[in-house]
Formats: structure tokens, sequence, C-alpha cells
């Protein structure tokens, strides 16, 4: 029996929607040989002295195969290189910071955690190149592994509402875009379901921009995740910077049509099943949305393309490649 831990971050109250329960969802599948358990860390990943402690900590609870499942990198510093896999999402930490502080990021989650690391795992082909840009790892043992889909999402039929449809937004974080969005959508009559805190300056953006939006802040569980999927016209993912894109492939799953970016992960997410806007040009979202709303045939192509398009990311198959790579690891 090949023993397993995946070592997450310590939650906050204010929850992370994706990290913890997907890789809860593949320990869910785990085959016969293989036993993978949890192990939280004890510290919020804050200051020195708690990442240190981080740290120590995981060096403590290591098994045959310790996989770091994000965030908290540097906590594979004292691990057995050969027994230390790595999950990288993005590299976002990196894109604003300049100076020491860039440095200090770079080293202490990239540089540093991938020289204790036997392999990395990544979400699409587009974080692989851009993790190669900052460290110097064997490309052969950077494994791209998509991201399932949760079965919880499953296609639901509606009809489009073309006079007023309900825009689901996921993520209020400074890459999601939010304040472009909000002009493209100026004079659009429309619903915008934002999930996620919004800071003062971005709802002043959706109020001057006389956007009817629902701001949607409360923790909330899968089930009623997919509901607000369910119950909206189409979703929107126009980010500036994606690793993977998940509300893309939900979509897809539940039969909902996508306007999301033609940069970084997305376009690799989407295929042909979503349309693809420039996000920094608040024109080109505009038409994205007002072809979505008018040209009916065109949003039925996306949905067909979509289901198609959702297959790729089946959770059996995922959740395999990871058990697969646990193998060659353990026997290395």
């Amino acid at each position: 029996m090949i023993q397993v831990v995946h070592f997450q971050r310590r939650q906050r109250a204010t929850g992370n929607f994706s990290i913890e329960s997907y890789f809860e969802a593949i320990r869910n599948l785990q085959p016969q040989d293989i036993a993978v358990t949890k192990k939280e860390v004890s510290f919020f990943s804050n200051g020195f002295f708690k990442r240190l402690l981080i740290a120590l900590e995981a060096f403590f609870n290591q098994k045959d195969v310790n996989h770091i499942t994000g965030d908290i990198h540097f906590a594979n510093l004292f691990f057995k290189k050969k027994r230390s896999i790595l999950t990288i999402h993005d590299c976002g930490a990196l894109k604003n910071k300049t100076g020491w502080k860039k440095q200090i990021i770079k080293s202490f989650w990239f540089t540093l955690p991938a020289k204790k690391a036997n392999y990395i795992t990544v979400n699409s082909n587009f974080t692989k190149q851009d993790l190669l840009q900052y460290i110097s790892f064997p490309e052969e043992k950077i494994k791209v592994i998509y991201i399932f889909v949760p079965q919880i999402h499953q296609a639901v039929p509606k009809i489009f509402n073309k006079a007023k449809p309900t825009i689901l937004q996921l993520g209020t974080a400074q890459n999601k875009n939010i304040a472009r969005t909000a002009q493209a959508l100026q004079g659009i009559n429309c619903r915008y379901v934002i999930v996620g805190t919004l800071d003062q300056a971005t709802r002043n953006i959706l109020i001057d921009n006389n956007i009817e939006f629902e701001n949607i802040t409360q923790a909330l569980t899968d089930s009623a995740i997919a509901r607000l999927y369910q119950e909206s016209d189409m979703v929107a993912l126009v980010s500036t910077l994606e690793g993977f894109g998940m509300p893309i492939v939900e979509a897809n799953t539940t039969g909902r049509v996508v306007i999301t970016s033609n940069t970084s992960s997305m376009p690799e997410i989407a295929g042909n099943a979503a349309c693809l806007v420039n996000p920094f040009d608040v024109e080109d979202i505009r038409r994205g949305f007002l072809k979505l709303i008018e040209d009916d045939a065109y949003r039925a192509q996306l949905i067909t393309n979509g289901f198609e398009n959702a297959k790729r990311f089946h959770q059996q198959t995922i959740a395999h490649q990871y058990f697969d790579l646990y193998r060659t690891v353990a026997t290395a």
C-alpha cells in the first residue's frame, strides 16, 4: 500500500473556492493500492516564523509520497526530494512584484521548492511554459494535469433570457477584470451576479456604469455554486490572467455560454466552446457580450461545443493521472 499525504494550507474564515475541495475529490477516488490522507497545516501562511513552522510540521508528517497541493510551496523545504511532488497553480504572485519582494517570493515559492521536488504538476500548458520562465527544472518532469469538473455540475437546460440575461461572475480578485467588464456592460440590460467580496472602488465603477448587480459574499456550498450556474444565462471570466479557468468548464458542463479572454490559459481550456475577447479592450468585451445575447445560432453552437469540451475534464480520468504519478514517485 502506497501512503500519500496531501499537504494543504490552513483555510481562512473567508474560504477559498478551489484547491481544498478539488483534492478532497481526488482522495475520494483513491484506488485500492493507494491510501491518500490530508494534512492541513496548523498555521496560517503569515510571516517568516510561521512559514518555518509549516515547513517543519510538514517534514515530520512525511510518508511514501508527499504532495504539496498548492499555495504553501515552501512547505517542502525539508523533504526528501525523490518523494516530493509540488503543485503550482499559476505564477500570478510574481506578475506585479518588483525588487526585493519579487526576489523573496521567487526564491521561497518557486526556486527553492522546485529544487526539493521530484515532479511538479501544473494545470495547463500555459502555466507550464510560464513557470519555465522563472525556474530551471526538467521539462519532462513538469506534468500537465488538468482540473476536473466536480460531479455536482450537470447539464440543466434553460431558455436564454435575451431581454435581460443573468451573467455570473465567480471571483473578485484584481485579475478578474470586473472594472472593464462593468464598463463593457454599460447600457446592456442585464443582471450581473458577482460571487466574492467587492472593494468600494469596484462597487463605484459598477454603480457609475448603471449596472444592476448582486454581490454574494458569504461562503457557498458546492451545490449552491452549481445552482448559480443553472440560474445564469451566461458566465463571464474575462480575466487578465488565469492558471486554468474552472468556470469555463463548469459552464460548459451546465450548458451555459461563456465569454472569456483570449490570453493566458483560457483559450487552451475553452477550445472552441467560448466567446474569446481581448480582456484589455472594453469595446471588444462589449462586442462579445452583444454577440452572445443577439446571435441565437452562435450561442447554440457554443453550448454544443461546450458539452464536447467538458469531456476532456472528466473526474475519473484526471484523478488517475495523479495516482499514476504517485506510483511513479513511490517506486523511484
